[in-house]
């Protein structure tokens, strides 16, 4: 996670995106990883704050933590929301007076997340196209960045990191959240498919 082809040629990159493009389109079809209102409450977000949020943006939701519970970042500070997907952490971030950079790869990703954002009439996020290995924006733009979930899903995890170092002030913050294998994969389960760490 119809999107415009990924510019990255890797075979994996392409597949994520056509997933994600998936689930942005269709959020109650059967996926390779659970989404929606269930995954983020297992993932920390208090059912109340989904109360608040626009059903775009969390029926769509594919994270693998409440990235704004714990990124403690400042009322007013420009953050990059990279793999911004739903739109539902640009909108939680966007509430608390940062303003807001969400870049996804998946059009239906973004215009979903922009459909939450007319709805919640929240006017201090954007929503970019983009590529992780090539984020669009310039150098030091942003006082911080949160990635929730990107990382296992692209092998070219150093060119995402130097792009974030690009991108963020020196002095800047970034938060990111990821799901750990806690030992090797069995040799049957790393070339399913399905499984989705790169």
């Amino acid at each position: 996670m119809g999107a415009a082809a990924s510019s990255d040629p890797n075979p994996l990159c392409r597949a994520v995106q056509r997933a994600f493009s998936h689930i942005a389109e269709r959020p109650g079809d059967e996926h390779p990883f659970k989404v929606g209102r269930g995954l983020a409450e297992a993932a920390g977000y208090p059912p109340d704050v989904l109360d608040r949020m626009p059903g775009p943006a969390v029926e769509a939701f594919a994270g693998v933590s409440c990235l704004p519970c714990f990124a403690h970042i400042e009322p007013g500070a420009h953050v990059l929301d990279l793999g911004s997907g739903s739109g539902l952490d640009s909108l939680l971030l966007a509430t608390t007076g940062c303003s807001v950079v969400g870049v996804d790869f998946s059009a239906p990703m973004r215009e979903r997340a922009r459909a939450a954002a007319r709805e919640a009439a929240v006017v201090n996020v954007e929503f970019r196209s983009g590529d992780a290995q090539a984020i669009p924006a310039r150098d030091a733009e942003f006082d911080a960045a949160v990635a929730n979930g990107i990382f296992n899903l692209n092998p070219g995890r150093e060119r995402i990191f130097a792009e974030l170092a690009r991108v963020v002030r020196p002095g800047g913050q970034a938060f990111v959240a990821e799901l750990i294998l806690k030992g090797p994969l069995p040799e049957g389960e790393r070339r399913n498919e399905r499984n989705w760490f790169a």
